[in-house]
């Protein structure tokens, strides 16, 4: 490939297939991780996972409201919480039938409108007739056409890159819902559950959405590494804090009616399968970013190379950090209204179960992120140091010092003389 295609295959971004050796590096690393996972998702698979029952609970209908009419609502004692939500509502069910009920009431009920489209529980009476009361508002067409807008969105700006992302998106959906909560619900590890799981999803996502070079084979390799880690570190914080994995309704009502579940070891996967999504975007941020380093001056030695990539993580790491801190507050902001509202004092806040769980999950995922960085960049940097090598003394050019790029040639040298850029452009 001379000079010109070489810059020219850089501009475009044409994919060209590995090298050999580097089809035997990514066969090396891949091949025992695959391998292990297989094996452990045939050894963990459910095969005794409770099956729902068709007909439990109440009868469920959907319908659409008529009419809405309010009245006065009755005159309570003097002392006690007046009454609110008073009248009827008129709804034509999905056979047609028209109906009449109560306007929902209480805390946290619906508020309805004509037009909407509710969710109604049909009670049946002791004399055999039925009763019918709004329950919710039905929310597939809107989830659907949001749905759809985010797909369009994310096809749109990444094209195919944004297509293999939703198959990856699909990919992982479908490994939560028919591996990790069958085989937890089945009396697995959750633990080990998690970890292979994740090491599935992690497989087949990156692959899939970074393609199958190099580059994505750090990346898997650092993930699997800083997952590793994350999980010890899930195990002994969860221990020495005496953490039970019971904090809330949830967890209260998931041990009463599934009491083969391991409560703590649960607590344990979630925090594998929630650190497993920050994970892979700074692994493959920090592999990208060596492979990117190492093209654009192919004098950078290992230690040059780790340290300019490690003061890129740091910086990302910083901002994760802020991410993670955010999203936990603000999945807990009812509970932290709460809290406040009741003049709890900050340190047995701080201690309760609830919040100690989410203390414990925000330190490990960011002691686990932190990790990533140092893995993941030096392995990309030993293998990059390993690959370049300078350009034979005798091939400089006139008027070049040996081992430095032609002049006009973007500062990189020609990839005859560059091994690790013509590896890195045959990805």
């Amino acid at each position: 490939m001379s000079p010109a295609d070489h810059q020219h295959h850089h501009a475009t971004g044409t994919a060209q297939p590995m090298s050999p050796r580097a089809r035997r590096i990514t066969l090396w690393l891949l091949l025992p991780a695959v391998l292990l996972t297989v094996v452990g998702m045939l050894l963990l698979w459910p095969r005794d996972a409770p099956v729902a029952a068709e007909g439990e609970g109440p009868e469920r209908a959907s319908g659409e409201i008529v009419s809405v009419a309010p009245e006065a609502c009755p005159e309570v004692p003097e002392g006690e919480t007046p009454l609110t939500g008073c009248g009827t509502v008129t709804v034509r069910l999905g056979d047609g039938t028209v109906i009449t009920t109560d306007i929902p009431s209480g805390p946290g009920a619906p508020e309805v409108e004509a037009g909407d489209d509710v969710v109604l529980l049909v009670l049946a009476g002791e004399d055999g007739s039925a009763s019918y009361s709004i329950s919710d508002h039905q929310r597939s067409r809107e989830l659907w056409l949001l749905g759809a807008a985010f797909a369009l969105a994310v096809v749109a700006f990444g094209r195919w890159r944004g297509l293999t992302a939703l198959g990856g998106l699909a990919v992982t959906f479908a490994i939560l819902l028919f591996f990790i909560v069958p085989a937890i619900l089945d009396g697995r590890s959750p633990v080990a559950v998690a970890v292979v799981g994740a090491a599935a999803i992690m497989l087949i996502v990156l692959y899939l959405t970074h393609g199958f070079t190099l580059t994505t084979t750090i990346a898997v390799a650092g993930t699997l590494a800083s997952l590793a880690i994350t999980a010890v570190l899930a195990a002994a914080a969860t221990a020495a804090v005496h953490l039970t994995g019971v904090a809330d309704e949830t967890s209260n009502y998931l041990t009463i009616t599934q009491g083969d579940v391991n409560m703590q070891g649960l607590l344990l996967a979630g925090i594998v399968i929630g650190s497993l999504g920050v994970l892979d975007d700074v692994t493959v941020t920090q592999s990208a970013t060596v492979s990117e380093l190492a093209l654009a001056n192919p004098r950078y030695g290992f230690r040059q190379l780790y340290r300019a990539a490690t003061r890129i993580g740091r910086a990302h790491i910083a901002s994760v950090i802020n991410t993670i801190v955010l999203a936990y507050a603000g999945a807990s902001l009812p509970l932290m209204l709460l809290f406040a509202a009741g003049n709890t004092p900050v340190s047995e806040l701080l201690t309760s179960q609830l919040i100690s769980q989410e203390l414990v999950r925000s330190a490990v995922g960011t002691i686990g992120l932190v990790a990533a960085v140092p893995i993941t960049t030096a392995l990309a940097a030993l293998l990059a140091a390993r690959t370049a090598r300078p350009a034979p003394a005798g091939d400089a050019g006139p008027g070049e010092r040996p081992g430095e790029a032609a002049p006009g040639s973007g500062g990189r040298r020609p990839p005859e003389e560059d091994p690790w850029a013509a590896f890195v452009e045959r990805r």
